[in-house]
């Protein structure tokens, strides 16, 4: 089990959290003006990392409120969690 340390509670269980995906995902300026395909791709196309990355996370059982958590997706080592 993970320990995530939620800026604003400090460090609980990975069971009372939820995972919101990759963080610094940006939406496109024109929705409208995307082919399936390229919507298609930032709906559901993500880097999958080996190693350092940047996830979402959100203290569902606690504060409620969403952060960043730098994971290594190799090791599951957490180097740092901030807020958005």
């Amino acid at each position: 089990m993970l320990l995530l340390r939620c800026p604003h509670c400090g460090e609980r269980a990975e069971t009372e959290f939820s995972y919101g995906g990759e963080a610094g995902i940006q939406r496109p300026p024109d929705p409208a003006g995307l082919s399936d395909a390229e919507w298609a791709d930032y709906l559901f196309n993500r880097k999958n990392p080996r190693g350092a990355h940047a996830e979402l996370w959100n203290h569902a059982l606690g504060c409620r409120r969403w952060f960043i958590v730098q994971r290594d997706t190799v090791n599951y080592r957490i180097s740092e969690s901030h807020e958005l």
